[in-house]
């Protein structure tokens, strides 16, 4: 949720400090003041799966992909190469 216009992004590790403390039985307003966070942000921290979201790898590319992206890679920049030279540049 934070990342929203107007919102603050507190770093993870005070956030899991925070969450902590409150799961060991300490109050959301204390916590509230000593550390100058919303009861809402706390909320939503509460809220969150315990583990973060992960991001996914892309798969790996086979030597097939490589070679035809290679491939065009070398096309685009001949295409490039010639259009400058057409056009009177270098």
């Amino acid at each position: 949720m934070s990342g929203k216009k107007g919102m603050k992004k507190y770093p993870v590790g005070i956030r899991e400090e925070v969450v902590s403390r409150i799961r060991g039985g300490e109050s959301q307003r204390a916590l509230c003041r000593e550390y100058g966070i919303s009861r809402w942000a706390i909320q939503c921290w509460l809220k969150e799966p315990v583990l973060p979201k992960a991001r996914g790898r892309k798969p790996a590319k086979t030597l097939a992909e490589y070679k035809y992206e290679n491939k065009r890679l070398k096309m685009e920049n001949e295409l490039l190469r010639d259009f400058l030279r057409s056009t009177g540049r270098k």
